[in-house]
């Protein structure tokens, strides 16, 4: 697996890669957002780790330039901002998933190894799926709604695939994150939700009939009807 890592800060960097390496990874370093574009299209990494804060251009802006191009690569975004504002910008710019400074290193390698299980082969990705006028292929990560793509990131598309496979079942928050993420954020965490208002927004285009409905209090489910 193939990662490369994309931070400003010389001793976070060459430490960060040295960790990777005794796990296993194949690692690249850069050291700015400029860099890290050039060398996505270039090296063809597996996963990206960046930071938030770089110069020339920074992480946010990568996300979005990448996500534009159509890009599906799953990025963990690195950033020492807390706030709940912050992270929401990073999900919303395009990241899979963030870790916030100073972290962990045994957390870090839980989600980047989350984030690479959902780099699955075709065969063990499953038939094609259908509720309604909304087709999955799961092979091809394609998703139509009345015949019109969907354009979704890896994580959307993760979910929606989650929630359709298991339609008419009410998925619990703790039982998605833990399907998704790999790692339960807490009832306080909104990720979840600001997943779920994208996806909405995007299989509801031009007032499509609601699919993925709510269930106060447990989690959300996918079916077709009203809530």
């Amino acid at each position: 697996m193939k990662v490369l890592i994309a931070e400003d800060d010389r001793a976070v960097r060459e430490s960060l890669a040295r960790a990777m390496h005794l796990e296993g990874y194949e690692v690249e370093t850069v050291a700015d957002g400029a860099a890290a574009l050039e060398s996505v299209r270039s090296l063809a990494p597996d996963i990206v780790v960046l930071d938030v804060s770089m110069p020339m251009i920074d992480g946010l802006t990568v996300c979005r330039v990448l996500r534009s191009e159509g890009s599906t690569l799953p990025i963990l975004m690195l950033t020492a901002r807390t706030e709940p504002s912050d992270r929401v910008a990073g999900l919303d710019a395009g990241a899979d998933d963030y870790v916030t400074k100073p972290f962990d290193l045994g957390e870090l390698f839980a989600r980047l190894r989350a984030l690479t299980r959902r780099i699955r082969p075709e065969a063990e990705v499953g038939d094609h799926l259908e509720l309604g006028d909304l087709s999955i292929d799961p092979a091809g990560r394609v998703a139509t709604r009345g015949g019109r793509r969907l354009e979704l990131s890896k994580t959307e598309f993760d979910l929606l695939e989650l929630l359709v496979r298991n339609a008419g079942i009410v998925l619990d928050h703790s039982t998605i994150y833990e399907r998704i993420w790999n790692y339960d954020f807490g009832p306080d965490s909104k990720n979840l939700a600001v997943y779920i208002g994208y996806l909405r927004r995007k299989t509801e285009e031009d007032g499509a009939e609601r699919l993925i409905h709510t269930v106060r209090g447990v989690g959300y489910t996918a079916r077709v009807g009203e809530s």
